[in-house]
């Protein structure tokens, strides 16, 4: 099996982190080939940096180039819409940063597409790839916890000032840029889509989402209670209580240690990459690239860990928890679900 080549699209900091932990895998497996960016000198300095041979201004040129198999879109949440169109049209497969767009709408339509083109297409939800992750499902499948009644989440950081969360041009808030990951592991846990929903939140003076309290109820009565905060630091832990025991992911969206059900804490370390990191673990990365390379080796347009009707699930919830605390993009008017 030939290496996926990888197209970087943006040259931000999680762009950095994904180049960075794609370079601790064997060149025989993956290898960055091409990077764009807005600006050319940010794309030329991005490429200099990680040893990628080629480097453009704008994605237009990325997305023609015949050399890229696979691309990332580590862009601004308003981008990723028309970045993963642009891609698609082109003949790549996409891994998507989250949250995938910026409602259901959009998703709806862009994972339509990437079906009709017939080429692969992920929301990059990377916690799912972890060993903790894994070993959660194993323990969940397995009936060690029994019946799963109740996850309990917190997620945040003092972001306030940070532009990608403060500002509505940029797609800012909580629910979209933090609460993406309380979503989807409490979907991870349950494996069932909550009838229910009730919200409330803060807002600054942009309109965006600074502290999100919501409940998701489930069919058969279990709870999933979500915090998020760009206010101030959280616990950051996922609970996930059953009938039968309990485990808490630590630093649950990039979680290397749990506690299992029977009280003991198992590590799983990460490798080290050639550059220093912007975010926590996130040399984690690497796992949900190695799960796009698997994926298009074995002829397959989907993830059965992050499915299309589960990115689906997440913006509709997103949609709805905005919609409950008085959060309202553009997009929104312009596209309905």
């Amino acid at each position: 099996m030939p290496p996926l080549r990888w197209g970087i699209a943006s040259a931000g900091k999680i762009s950095h982190d994904f180049t960075n932990a794609l370079s601790t895998w064997s060149k025989d497996h993956h290898l960055a080939v091409a990077v764009s960016a807005r600006k050319l000198e940010n794309a030329k300095s991005f490429a200099q940096l990680h040893g990628i041979e080629k480097f453009y201004q704008g994605y237009e040129a990325l997305a023609k180039d015949p050399n890229v198999d696979a691309v990332y879109i580590g862009a601004i949440n308003p981008m990723h819409y028309e970045l993963g169109l642009l891609m698609l049209d082109h003949g790549k497969h996409v891994l998507c940063e989250k949250p995938l767009c910026m409602n259901e709408g959009q998703a709806k339509k862009l994972l339509a597409h990437a079906t009709e083109k017939k080429l692969f297409f992920m929301e990059a939800i990377w916690s799912r790839f972890f060993p903790t992750y894994i070993h959660l499902k194993e323990r969940i499948d397995a009936g060690d916890l029994g019946e799963i009644k109740e996850v309990d989440v917190e997620f945040g950081f003092l972001l306030s000032d940070v532009d990608r969360l403060r500002m509505k041009g940029l797609g800012g808030g909580t629910v979209l840029d933090l609460g993406v990951y309380t979503i989807q592991v409490s979907l991870w846990a349950m494996r069932a889509v909550p009838t229910k929903i009730v919200a409330n939140g803060q807002l600054n003076e942009e309109g965006v989402d600074m502290e999100v309290n919501a409940e998701l109820q489930f069919p058969n009565g279990s709870v999933a209670k979500m915090k998020t905060s760009a206010l101030r630091k959280l616990r950051n832990t996922a609970i996930i209580r059953g009938t039968k025991g309990t485990i808490t992911l630590h630093d649950f969206w990039c979680a290397t240690a749990l506690t299992d059900i029977d009280g003991s804490r198992k590590e799983f370390p990460l490798p080290r990459a050639h550059h220093d990191f912007n975010f926590p673990n996130s040399c984690g990365l690497r796992f949900e690239a190695e799960e796009v390379r698997q994926c298009i080796a074995g002829g397959k347009l989907q993830s059965a860990s992050v499915p299309h009707s589960e990115s689906l699930t997440i913006a509709r919830i997103q949609d709805e928890i905005r919609k409950q605390i008085g959060v309202q993009f553009p997009e929104d008017t312009r596209f309905k679900a």
